[in-house]
């Protein structure tokens, strides 16, 4: 299991701390949310104790498998999910192995904006003969990721190919333009689950497929969910889900809006990626759930640990109170390289003969005790290994926590009306019919140099 070290978060070294007494007040209205929950549970809790979604994508075994290269084709939470699987748990050059390397399994590209120069990129280096391309769209209307399906599909044409043979859909259930083209044309589908959100939906086939093609055991993924899940009805101080969502909220209300996730770790830097998401567009509301308006939400950073200790930190340890931080940490990592013995400066002496896992978690406790020392919030969890177990244990406990952090702001953590409007105008400037009202019209006084 992760671990969890909540001690700097209650430290009187912290600048205006909060205290155990703090939390205990919030103990009772914390289990009636957490039994909310349960009983109601969220569908991006329910599809963990189903097996139909990974069934949905194992059916699909002797399809994908004929294929070298998977192009996910999504924006948002279709496609952090999956760079946040492979980019964890995949070797980084993955990519560059063979088939015989990968025993199989396929490359996965990630297409995840419209810059031409991007997409260019990643289609100039694969095989369109033996490349399966996931178009992941709930709605079908999603601008970016349909861009990105016209282009695909015309070169899968140009290419004289059978588009069924080489597509498959990710999408809704029942309606919208990718299930209608779907079934005209008998192309391969796999459900998005009605009742689960993108930002929410990396455990659902958005992120599975993907995932299976690389070989990561999805099975395990739903395990490690299942155990952090489990722990939502432990009294507080046992419940990791609640804590973090809570002591966020306490916090936030003492002015720390900044919420920084900090991994030492570069397979962990993508879980913060996921997060900023999560945690941004879940929260970042201006009203809440009765209607006032409040504009609150925590805004979410990712750093690299020990990258960061040279470009952030003197922000984090001598800037504004206003911050929070989470550490990742790796206890083992599926690699060490020892630092060999080369000088005899002694300079380099404390270096020489240790391992590079030893520096950097070394570097960590630093930052940490430095971070404390300069007056600020910190927690730290620990990946005793970063596995598939791990990595869906971890993705469990931050949708749950967001969504108790929903609750304790009173907004609703599941819509993102923000986003919606910014969507209409790019519709009615690419000539999108319907969205004619929403053309804008430049200002006359513009200042531009």
């Amino acid at each position: 299991m992760l671990k969890f070290d909540f001690t700097n978060l209650f430290s009187e070294r912290v600048f205006d701390n909060i205290t155990i007494e703090d939390v205990k007040n919030y103990e009772e209205k914390i289990n009636k949310i957490a039994n909310e929950i349960d009983k109601n549970k969220p569908g991006f809790a329910e599809i963990v104790f189903s097996r139909k979604w990974i069934d949905s994508v194992l059916d699909l075994k002797d399809f994908i498998f004929e294929f070298d290269n998977l192009v996910v084709l999504g924006i948002g939470g279709s496609a952090l999910g999956n760079i946040a699987l492979q980019n964890t748990l995949k070797p980084f050059n993955w990519n560059f192995l063979s088939k015989e390397e990968r025993k199989g399994k396929l490359k996965i590209f990630v297409i995840d904006n419209v810059d031409p120069d991007y997409v260019a990129s990643i289609l100039d280096t694969i095989d369109v003969n033996k490349t399966l391309f996931n178009v992941i769209s709930k709605s079908g209307s999603t601008a970016e990721a349909m861009s990105n399906y016209l282009i695909a599909r015309g070169i899968i044409e140009t290419y004289g190919l059978d588009p069924k043979k080489h597509l498959i859909f990710t999408t809704d259930p029942e309606k919208g333009v990718l299930r209608s083209i779907a079934n005209k044309e008998s192309i391969r589908t796999l459900e998005i689950p009605q009742n689960v959100g993108g930002r929410f939906s990396v455990l659902t086939p958005v992120g599975l497929l993907s995932a299976y093609a690389a070989g990561i055991d999805i099975e395990a993924l739903y395990d490690g969910a299942k155990n952090a899940y489990k722990k939502l009805l432990n009294p507080l101080f046992e419940n990791p889900a609640a804590l973090i969502a809570l002591t966020h909220y306490l916090y936030y209300n003492k002015g720390r809006n900044i919420s920084v996730m900090m991994a030492y770790s570069n397979k962990l830097y993508y879980l913060a990626d996921w997060y900023r998401q999560l945690w941004a567009e879940s929260l970042g509301k201006k009203f809440d759930k009765d209607g006032n308006k409040v504009k609150v939400g925590q805004t979410p950073v990712k750093a690299l640990g020990a990258v960061d200790q040279h470009s952030q930190v003197q922000l984090y340890n001598e800037g504004p109170d206003d911050k929070i931080i989470t550490f990742l940490k790796v206890e083992k990592f599926k690699r060490d390289i020892k630092i060999p013995h080369v000088h005899d400066e002694e300079a380099l002496s404390y270096l020489q003969g240790s391992k590079l896992s030893t520096l950097l978690n070394n570097e960590l406790l630093g930052t940490e005790n430095a971070i404390l020392e300069h007056g600020k919030p910190s927690l730290k969890i620990t990946f005793p290994q970063i596995d598939e177990l791990h990595v869906g244990e971890f993705f469990m406990t931050y949708e749950l926590a967001t969504v108790i952090a929903g609750s304790l702001f009173n907004v609703n953590p599941y819509d993102q009306p923000g986003v919606e409007l910014g969507k209409k105008i790019t519709y009615a400037l690419m000539g999108r019919p319907g969205f004619e009202e929403y053309k804008i019209n430049p200002s006359s006084e513009r200042i531009e140099l």
